[in-house]
């Protein structure tokens, strides 16, 4: 009778005990632009992830690119948004990590180059001459259209560093900050992220009287989403293609319009080695 009652209260327990919730897959995104819409855009990415991967799935905002590279090499999160530098810094610091996807247009992104109107700087095939001696504000230290890939074409036709070309180098910190500090006159020109400048056109929020684009960049690859390497022992065998799959397979108009992109691809860490070799070029990464 005393095993009975035994047994009934283990079972008892057991129905009543809570269970185990299973380990949450936590992503980050470099702050490339006002936080309010970074986390309205990437809140539905983690509940576009957690149906797809039945998993719980959670978004960690930062304050910084820096600071999603940290997240990422800490193992504070497993699955991140980067910028072509960003992506190349977080894989050297952890080893086994890859690039899944980028967004159709992130295989040939570029940067735009852009002047207040008082300039006089028109569009033109080539980076200005006359741009010499203006004051000129980059985006984040780490973006890779906002600083990269700006710095290295600026070196490129001027044979000299930023601070020798312009009067005044700044860092706005994202590149809807930079249309902000270019069309108000604080800074003469900036560089940005094309795409961002063709979202905030197309939503009215720049005043295209008082600034332009004067200059584009050539292509090159840039945003992708890098996964650690440790996601299959973590989440179990196939995690990491499961995520890659869903990433390919995100079709909500809505959702892809919001980073603006007309969809995803199969990315891989070769697509970033022009990247790297750039970044070892200006002595930003080892």
């Amino acid at each position: 009778m005393f095993k009975d009652t035994l047994r009934k209260l283990m079972l008892t327990l057991a129905l009543v005990a809570p269970v185990a919730a299973a380990e949450p897959l936590v992503f980050t995104a470099i702050p490339d632009q006002d936080e309010t819409k970074l986390r309205e855009r990437f809140q539905k990415v983690a509940d576009y992830l957690a149906e797809e991967l039945d998993t719980e799935v959670r978004f960690v905002p930062v304050k910084s690119y820096a600071a999603a590279v940290t997240a990422f090499r800490n193992n504070q999160v497993q699955l991140a948004w980067f910028g072509g530098l960003s992506g190349v810094q977080a894989r050297q610091l952890v080893p086994g990590s890859e690039a899944l996807a980028q967004g159709v247009e992130d295989a040939q992104f570029r940067t735009y180059f852009i002047a207040h109107e008082s300039t006089g700087l028109e569009a033109s095939d080539q980076l200005p001459e006359s741009i010499q001696g203006m004051t000129f504000t980059f985006g984040s230290k780490g973006s890779t259209s906002g600083r990269l890939m700006p710095e290295y074409y600026i070196r490129q036709q001027f044979d000299a560093s930023p601070e020798e070309v312009f009067s005044r180098v700044g860092f706005s910190g994202n590149h809807s900050r930079t249309i902000d500090l270019v069309e108000s006159g604080t800074y003469q020109t900036g560089a940005l992220n094309f795409a961002v400048w063709e979202s905030e056109v197309a939503a009215g929020n720049v005043n295209t009287d008082a600034v332009k684009v004067i200059w584009e960049t050539p292509t090159y690859a840039d945003y992708q989403w890098t996964i650690r390497g440790d996601v299959d022992e973590r989440f179990g065998a196939g995690f990491k293609e499961r995520v890659r799959k869903a990433l390919v397979n995100m079709d909500d108009p809505k959702l892809l319009a919001s980073f603006p992109r007309e969809g995803f691809i199969p990315a891989s860490n070769d697509d970033y080695q022009g990247i790297r070799d750039t970044a070892q070029a200006l002595d930003l990464i080892d």
